[in-house]
């Protein structure tokens, strides 16, 4: 079993009227099968409403199954007495940092998660220092967190996480009150968690171009799991993913047109760079 399995995983909401009488049912995760290894870069795409921020608060129980089940390093998240190993196990990364921040200092905010679990003043030190180093902002340690922008703050916020040592941080559309070079900044931090740290990273997100470092994709609409595979199969599937109204990247979009006009190029390019050295290629192969 990976880190985190979840087998016919179902959610629903149930609407009520003031009298407390049910006035409705809304299916938001619909049987959705994970199997996320240790060290495993996963992102779970979907439009607004497709299910997959109901998804990510069930892998830290948040949200428990209405049916189904999800165990986080084999601990089923509707066992009580496992709730705060859970928490420990997968930390979560919310949309708006400023929800998640609570120190007038930066260092304090992040060293808050360790001194709520009892670790050693010592070791919390330790900690802090090294899970700013790992987001890139240990030299605004000193700083007071209202002084940030928006991608320092986000970076603060998973450096807070991260000090309380998880495997697995669940991060939902931890970007998507950025601007574009907030959004950098995040990636970037999340990337070298997952590639330096070897801290598993499910990345809920809306932005394709988040997602092309990803070992799997899932794609979520309506509560199912619509598409899954790496980003080059997901990408290579272009009317699909405009049916579920999901943006390509520009560069995917670019080559998918050129491809479509009748040019022999690969399926699913991801990368600027990539599309410039198959168009180099080419051109040089025609002997020009």
């Amino acid at each position: 079993m990976g880190i985190i399995k979840t087998d016919k995983l179902v959610f629903e909401y149930i609407r009520r009227d003031e009298e407390g009488n049910v006035e409705g049912i809304t299916r938001a995760v619909d049987e959705v099968d994970l199997d996320v290894k240790q060290g495993d870069f996963i992102a779970i795409l979907g439009h607004n409403g497709s299910g997959k921020s109901t998804l990510a608060k069930h892998i830290n129980a948040i949200l428990y199954p209405t049916e189904g089940t999800v165990w986080v390093d084999g601990m089923d998240t509707q066992d009580e007495s496992k709730l705060w190993n859970i928490r420990q196990e997968a930390g979560m990364v919310f949309q708006n940092p400023d929800n998640q921040i609570i120190g007038q200092v930066v260092e304090e905010d992040v060293g808050f998660g360790p001194e709520n679990m009892g670790v050693p003043t010592k070791e919390i030190w330790e900690r802090v220092e090294e899970s700013l180093k790992a987001v890139g902002m240990y030299e605004y340690r000193k700083h007071s967190p209202n002084k940030l922008s928006g991608g320092q703050k986000q970076r603060v916020s998973i450096a807070g996480v991260i000090a309380m040592h998880p495997k697995c941080i669940i991060l939902d559309e931890p970007t998507a009150m950025l601007d574009p070079n907030g959004r950098k900044e995040v990636i970037r931090a999340v990337r070298a968690l997952n590639d330096v740290e070897g801290i598993t990273v499910i990345l809920i997100t809306h932005y394709m171009e988040e997602i092309i470092h990803a070992d799997m994709v899932y794609v979520m609409d309506k509560g199912h799991v619509a598409m899954e595979g790496t980003p080059r199969e997901i990408f290579s599937r272009v009317e699909e993913l405009k049916e579920l109204r999901l943006d390509v990247p520009q560069v995917t979009l670019l080559a998918y047109e050129l491809k479509q006009s009748g040019m022999d190029l690969p399926d699913g390019i991801l990368t600027i760079k990539e599309l410039t050295e198959v168009l180099a290629a080419q051109y040089k192969g025609q002997g020009r």
